[in-house]
């Protein structure tokens, strides 16, 4: 029996590979390609879509666990409700989920609408799973920083509320803690929902001051303009359908922030053993790579 990762390329699913396959874990990961797949050793490539229910069953033939991570794209909901259908054929009784935090609370923003659609799933056919729901991801701003070290502006609109920022690789690391606590159990386990976000609220001006710090010259942040943001996407060639279905989401972000449930944090080191990842220590890294 082995663990499949869907989504095992990108940012987080690609570390979640990584730390289950350090762990020893038998992992299957659903690719493209698999020839053109850069894996861990001893990581399986199987072909597949979600798109593809004939490859998503084979894919899960024999599969004991999963990990379900839905990229941005334009038909989220139909992929992700396939997946799961998909698992519950295949007898599959322990999953863990990446939605998204906050997700009831963006009933506008496409993407976090869909997410929202499957945790309801996910409760109302008492699925045996671990709903993870990530803040804002830090590694979102490394795209940003050739502005910043550029121009001087934090040019991200996320508002005056505030974003409790998350480091990828925590994410990646409570998703392997549970995958594993799953695997290792001798049966389904109760369904879990946690927040994963860092213990530090910023806004975009606070966002801001730490670029500036760690740079040592001043960095502004770039205000509210969801509309220019849009725009400025729509210039780097991102699809139409998600530049907007971000700046909904930035919008979203001003109006209500993004903060764990209280308790969150402490339940998110305890599972880790260690604190989670600071914004500052992220951005130093950038900043002074080792």
């Amino acid at each position: 029996m082995s663990i499949l990762v869907i989504g095992a390329t990108g940012t987080i699913g690609s570390l979640v590979v990584q730390g289950l396959a350090q762990q020893g874990a038998q992992v299957r990961a659903l690719v493209r390609q698999p020839a053109r797949a850069s894996l861990p050793p001893g990581v399986q490539a199987v072909a597949g879509d979600l798109t593809d229910v004939a490859t998503l069953r084979a894919a899960m033939a024999g599969v004991r666990t999963l990990f379900l991570l839905n990229a941005l794209v334009a038909d989220e909901l139909t992929q992700s409700l396939q997946a799961l259908n998909v698992a519950r054929e295949a007898g599959i009784e322990r999953i863990v989920y990446l939605s998204v935090i906050h997700a009831e609370l963006y009933p506008d923003v496409p993407h976090f609408a869909s997410k929202h659609t499957v945790e309801r799933l996910i409760e109302q056919l008492d699925l045996p799973a671990t709903i993870l729901r990530p803040a804002y991801f830090m590694q979102n701003d490394i795209g940003l920083q050739p502005v910043i070290e550029g121009h001087g502006v934090f040019p991200m609109p996320i508002g005056p509320v505030g974003v409790a920022m998350v480091d990828g690789r925590d994410i990646a690391d409570v998703a392997v803690a549970e995958l594993l606590r799953r695997d290792g159990a001798a049966g389904p386990l109760p369904r879990l929902t946690l927040d994963v976000a860092g213990r530090e609220v910023f806004t975009g001006a606070a966002a801001a001051a730490v670029w500036s710090e760690q740079l040592g010259r001043p960095v502004h942040y770039g205000g509210d303009d969801v509309e220019a943001f849009e725009r400025q996407l729509l210039s780097q060639q991102v699809p139409a359908w998600m530049a907007y279905d971000l700046r909904l989401m930035m919008a979203r972000i001003q109006q209500v922030g993004q903060r764990p449930a209280p308790g969150a944090v402490e339940r998110l080191e305890q599972i880790l053993g260690r604190p989670l990842r600071s914004y500052q220590a992220f951005v130093a890294e950038r900043v002074r790579p080792a």
